[in-house]
């Protein structure tokens, strides 16, 4: 079993970016905690009627939503994605067979430092459109933070159900 990584504690006073970026980074922590260690095997097992819900499914899912959320929409990277959302709404879920837990994880890790850079050199009250939507930075960071927390509870679920690990 993982044991309990340090994540940050996010401050309870303080500024609105580093409460904000903290908390973020402690739910991206917190995915790779109950993602880490397991065997290719285990991180695709079905334990919901969703085959698509497995804990690889989710670390490429918030790895793309890390890239096109800051990378996309806030930097204006080109959506090299899209076509492959189009023909497939849940690609990002279906992790080739074989990849590792270990490799989802670098490339989730090396995506969330690119998000941080992109974060620190914005204010959040830059305003990004994309799709005909404008959108501050701000917003973005906050559905970041939702999104990152809810799947982190969705792999808390599925970690104890796979081997038995617990814990916040």
């Amino acid at each position: 079993m993982t044991e309990r990584p340090q994540r940050p504690e996010v401050p309870l006073t303080g500024g609105e970016r580093d409460i904000l970026t903290t908390m973020l980074d402690h739910h991206r922590a917190t995915v790779a905690w109950k993602a880490g260690g397991l065997t290719v095997e285990q991180s695709r097992q079905v334990h919901l009627p969703s085959e698509l819900m497995t804990v690889a499914g989710l670390v490429a899912h918030l790895t793309l939503n890390e890239w096109f959320w800051f990378g996309v929409v806030v930097d204006g990277e080109e959506d090299t994605w899209e076509e492959k959302l189009e023909q497939d709404p849940d690609a990002e879920f279906r992790v080739p067979a074989g990849t590792t837990v270990e490799q989802l994880l670098a490339d989730y890790e090396k995506q969330c430092a690119r998000s941080r850079e992109i974060i620190a050199n914005r204010s959040f009250d830059d305003e990004v459109t994309h799709k005909d939507e404008t959108f501050n930075v701000r917003w973005v960071l906050t559905h970041m933070i939702e999104e990152t927390a809810r799947h982190a509870g969705h792999l808390d679920v599925l970690r104890e159900l796979t081997d038995g690990l617990t814990g916040e």
